[in-house]
């Protein structure tokens, strides 16, 4: 069994199911195999990577660069040509901290998290 794309409009993937190849081949539309296992062009087992990204719904598949590419979060953000994932302008901080992007200030702000009384 292998994880499937099917693509839609525009490429957009609109369903990802689990089949075998012959059940895809009786299917209608475009189906594209992705990999569980596959994450910016690597392999999180050692495995081959394939198409860059497992697919989600909402992701487009590049069919240049053989890759699904998750939608884009925000205006400021580029998209990695290695990876095909987007990178905000500004690196994620690495302090152990949680963090969300503030599209606005163009930063990274800190998450505060409530304690047992919220």
């Amino acid at each position: 069994m292998a994880h499937y794309a099917k693509l839609g409009v525009g490429n957009v993937v609109e369903q990802v199911i689990v089949a075998e190849q012959d059940f895809i081949d009786t299917q209608e539309g475009t189906w594209f195999q992705t990999s569980y296992n596959t994450r910016g062009g690597k392999h999180t087992l050692g495995g081959t990577p394939l198409r860059k990204n497992f697919a989600g719904i909402g992701f487009k598949y590049d069919s240049s660069r053989d890759a699904f590419i998750p939608p884009k979060p925000y205006n400021s953000w580029t998209l990695d040509e290695d990876t095909c994932l987007w990178e905000a302008p500004v690196a994620y901080p690495e302090d152990g901290l949680l963090y969300n992007w503030n599209e606005e200030n163009q930063t990274w702000d800190v998450v505060e998290l409530g304690g047992p009384d919220g």
